[in-house]
């Protein structure tokens, strides 16, 4: 029988006052450029969580066979945006209906993902899910993982801060521009100043 390897856990210093959540809502330039802008976000890192392969690159996770997801790993000030800001800003700007898809991204590595670091966040994200299913917001139900923060390797640095240094280029204009566009006009409140 063969056995998926245990990677090593990851560490991760966390700042005082601040928290931790890593969230996949497709490509990961998307749900960067959103969560930058929110108030008290203190920091953004795109990479990968939740695969079978060490230190693997952008290459190796657009195969989809290293099981990793593109996701973000967000600080916050839980002072100034609470977890469950956090949560309903992610289910509402990428579609969390669609298994290992978000529009023509297509791959396991854009699965819709919440690696949560400590089990209050499990239960906060659990229970949104079930009252969002229960609500009939969205049409299909949810498929959204939510499971423990394990590993998490940051992307490339041409990946970093990517909307924000390229927002001219097509991809940007065309798929992450229109969610940072519904972020200002639903979440206007939450924005940075």
């Amino acid at each position: 029988m063969n056995q998926i390897p245990q990677l090593p856990m990851t560490k991760l210093e966390i700042p005082e006052g601040q928290e931790v959540i890593l969230l996949g809502g497709g490509c990961f330039w998307c749900t960067e450029a959103v969560f930058q802008r929110l108030e008290g976000v203190r920091q953004v890192v795109s990479g990968y969580a939740g695969g079978m392969v060490e230190n693997p690159t952008y290459r190796q996770i657009c195969t989809g066979t290293t099981g990793h997801a593109e996701v973000i790993q967000v600080f916050f000030d839980p002072g100034k945006i609470n977890l469950e800001t956090l949560l309903e800003i992610f289910w509402a700007t990428h579609d969390p209906t669609t298994l290992n898809r978000q529009g023509a991204d297509v791959g396991p590595q854009y699965r819709s993902a919440i690696f949560y670091w400590k089990e209050s966040q499990k239960e906060v994200a659990e229970k949104m899910k079930a009252e969002l299913n229960q609500s009939g917001i969205f049409d299909s139900p949810i498929v959204t993982e939510i499971t423990a923060f394990t590993n998490f390797y940051p992307a490339e640095n041409y990946h970093q801060d990517y909307y924000n240094q390229n927002g001219m280029q097509p991809y940007c204009q065309f798929v992450v521009r229109p969610k940072v566009e519904k972020l200002r006009k639903y979440f206007a409140e939450k924005l940075k100043k």
